[in-house]
């Protein structure tokens, strides 16, 4: 009896992404005094301890905060620091406390997936094999036993996480967990108790302001005019340090936003909403402020327009990405692009390394001519988990290592300040198919095409709207020529395409010519057997044809 047929998943349609909704940019505050340093110092301190404080309250609300809690918080605030200032930390503890609990949520469905999946493979024989779909049994009693055990420890957590989430209690760390369990391990981490202190105690500052537009250079609070010069106001109790009217202290550094500056002193100079954070480096001893500010929604452009162009199809893995031209009818171009990545190392070493792939993706798409990249819609929240995958431990780690989230974010703002449209399309059977149908006609002599370059391809021609599928092959005996086929997909514009090709003894001559056979000056020198001219003739298999 045959296998039931392997149902497919529908594939969704391919869509184009927005835009980015904020800017933020960064310098460098070069030139400091140490009295300079002094008033930040202070500033920071004071104001993480009204944050501190103020985090303690909201989260003592739980889901019973309401706009009164919320406007008595403001005033004792505003009591201790100044209006401003205190709108800009009750807005930042409601944006802590939000995303408490959204990882919350997070952790809270992580922990279904993992209990649901334990509970059936233990219901499962011991050594049942598993598919694709769903997994098999345990492998051994010993480990059956072992989650057991995991299992009930699971459930717990599960019970308490559901519980918090029912009563609005989350578990907030100001200055981060991470920099907290490093003072247990401070010989892993190299570092001393004092060297540990300095960065706790830098992480729980605030010296951030929200802006106002109408209001003079978009900020009253810190105020940066358009030829650099940085100005703060002052915490009530800290007035005493003030070098200039209205409370204000005045610093000696210029700043000057080398990235995208213009957009920012245009803002400035109309007084537009611009928002600063100024926070302090202990590693490199160095200050820094960041500007930051909303811009609309750009709206997005027809698919039509986006592709007319063509396409470059993008497929993204733990190491690099690999690239490929597609024309507007979906032919390969050229050759296959690979941009590599470390993402090996402190935070701010994968950033980087994404940021400079990526930037070197857009230049090439600049190059070529194309305005439209498609990526794949990556999702691995509920593939990462340990329990699905059970020890296939470093499959966990190879998924987990594909920045997704950060890559697809990056990519989409960084390709709207160059006028490139990003594509997200379906991911499913990509890779599978592209190899299928794309990896050895691709291959070249002096060229081996991955199944990564073939899965780029696959996503170009989805996004597209063409089949991954290259051109099905006609019936055998319906082929105008016997040695093979044509696979290239032309243009349905392109002269000529539904023509028999000419072998390479034609080249240079009329389509139809035929070589005629060489007769004899009797009747009897005739062969006995005859035989076909198109049979002495060699026909190869031309080149894929490429069509603009």
């Amino acid at each position: 009896m045959a296998e039931p047929k392997k149902q497919l998943r529908r594939i969704a349609p391919s869509f184009v992404a927005f835009g980015p909704t904020g800017v933020s940019v960064r310098d460098r505050l070069k030139g400091l005094a140490p009295e300079d340093e002094k008033v930040l110092r202070l500033v920071g301190v004071h104001l993480g301890s009204l944050a501190s404080r103020d985090l303690k309250a909201r989260c003592a609300d739980g889901l019973e905060h309401s706009a009164e809690s919320w406007a008595s918080r403001k005033r004792e605030l505003t009591a201790v620091s100044s209006s401003r200032w205190a709108g800009s930390l009750t807005k930042a503890t409601h944006d802590q406390w939000a995303l408490a609990r959204r990882g919350q949520a997070a952790c809270l469905k992580s922990l279904e997936a993992g209990v649901r999946t334990i509970a059936h493979r233990l219901s499962l024989p011991i050594g049942e094999k598993g598919t694709k779909r769903a997994p098999g049994g345990y492998r051994s009693k010993s480990e059956w036993f072992h989650k057991t055990r995991r299992l009930r420890v699971l459930e717990g957590r599960l019970d308490r996480v559901r519980a918090d989430r029912e009563n609005g209690v989350v578990h907030v760390v100001r200055g981060g967990r991470k920099l907290l369990n490093t003072r247990h391990n401070l010989a892993t981490a190299q570092l001393t108790e004092s060297q540990w202190r300095e960065r706790w105690e830098t992480a729980r500052w605030i010296l951030a302001a929200d802006g106002e537009s109408g209001k003079r250079y978009g900020n009253e609070t810190i105020r940066i005019t358009p030829d650099g010069g940085v100005s703060i106001k002052l915490p009530a109790p800290l007035a005493e340090y003030a070098n200039a009217n209205h409370g204000r202290y005045v610093l000696g550094a210029r700043v000057s936003f080398p990235h995208r500056g213009p957009e920012w002193a245009d803002r400035v100079e109309a007084n537009r909403a611009v928002a600063y954070r100024v926070h302090f480096d202990v590693g490199r001893g160095r200050w820094y402020v960041d500007a930051s500010w909303s811009c609309p929604v750009t709206r997005t452009i027809p698919m039509e327009t986006a592709l007319a162009h063509g396409v470059i199809g993008v497929d993204t893995n733990a190491g690099h990405l690999a690239a490929w031209r597609l024309d507007p009818d979906g032919n390969p171009v050229g050759q296959p692009r690979r941009f590599s990545y470390d993402l090996s190392g402190s935070a701010d070493h994968r950033d980087a390394q994404v940021r400079h792939a990526l930037s070197r993706l857009l230049n090439w798409a600049k190059t070529c001519g194309v305005k439209a990249i498609a990526v794949e819609d990556l999702d691995f929240t509920a593939d990462k988990t340990r329990e699905k995958h059970g020890g296939k431990r470093r499959f966990r780690q190879l998924i987990s290592g594909m920045p997704t989230g950060k890559l697809r974010s990056r990519l989409t703002s960084m390709a709207d300040a160059t006028g490139i449209a990003i594509i997200a399309v379906d991911p499913a059977y990509t890779s599978m198919w592209g190899a299928q149908h794309w990896q050895k006609p691709m291959a070249a002599p002096r060229r081996k095409t991955s199944r990564h370059d073939a899965a780029s391809i696959a996503i170009g021609r989805r996004a597209q709207g063409h089949p991954i599928r290259r051109r099905t092959a006609p019936p055998r005996a319906h082929q105008s020529d016997v040695h093979g086929h044509r696979t290239a997909q032309a243009g349905r514009r392109a002269l000529g395409r539904e023509e028999t090709r000419r072998s390479v003894s034609d080249r240079g001559q009329e389509p139809h010519a035929r070589t005629e056979r060489k007769q004899g000056t009797r009747a009897t020198s005739a062969p006995k057997t005859v035989r076909d001219a198109r049979s002495d003739r060699q026909w190869v298999q031309d080149s894929l044809l490429l069509t603009d």
